[in-house]
């Protein structure tokens, strides 16, 4: 089945893998979703770039977050979209025109093909080889666990310290009880 051609293309909950094809010589994205194939005429980090933008941060800074989080430097996975729980991971080096950005919550499982491929299955059951050792994918998935339970870690520490905030005992108030209090003037 070929894939449908759009012009632009923000990822989504239903996203599996962005990976980088030659169509009519320039380097365009091959997207797959659960359900459906595309292409489209930009670069796969480019769609990850205007996916973070589109859910309102940017690459770099998700990167930057990434980085500090994982005390990491190199290939860091970023969260595009905190709510949905979308979270990707690349291949090689963002800067590298192979890269391939892989969904996290997609996949399932994986087995080596050779030394530097492995057979990747998702949850709608289809399987894809990537150009990715087993053990460098595992290490992607591994951080972007990471990444993601760290970030949950801080989102549900601010809530209970709100909770905390909003519940706390009222025990700034005057600890009198309120009587009747009488003017007294003197002139």
């Amino acid at each position: 089945m070929e894939p449908v051609q759009i012009e632009g293309y923000e990822v989504n909950p239903w996203t599996m893998f962005i990976k980088p094809v030659k169509y009519e010589g320039r380097t365009c994205s091959h997207i797959v979703e659960l359900e459906g194939d595309f292409l489209c005429p930009s670069t796969p980090t480019d769609i990850i770039r205007r996916s973070c933008e589109y859910f309102g941060a940017s690459f770099e800074g998700r990167q930057k977050g990434s980085k500090q989080l994982l005390n990491a430097k190199h290939k860091v996975p970023i969260i595009i979209d905190q709510i949905n729980s979308i979270y990707f991971f690349p291949t090689t080096s963002p800067s590298v025109s192979g890269c391939i950005w892989v969904s996290h919550g997609h996949v399932t499982e994986y087995r080596s093909i050779s030394a530097k491929e492995t057979c990747v299955t998702f949850q709608n059951k289809q399987s894809y080889i990537f150009p990715i050792s087993s053990f460098s994918l595992l290490n992607q998935l591994q951080r972007t666990a990471l990444l993601q339970t760290k970030l949950e870690q801080r989102s549900e520490y601010r809530d209970r310290k709100f909770f905390y905030l909003k519940n706390r005992p009222g025990y700034m108030e005057a600890s009198e009880t309120k009587g009747n209090y009488t003017k007294n003037i003197f002139f």
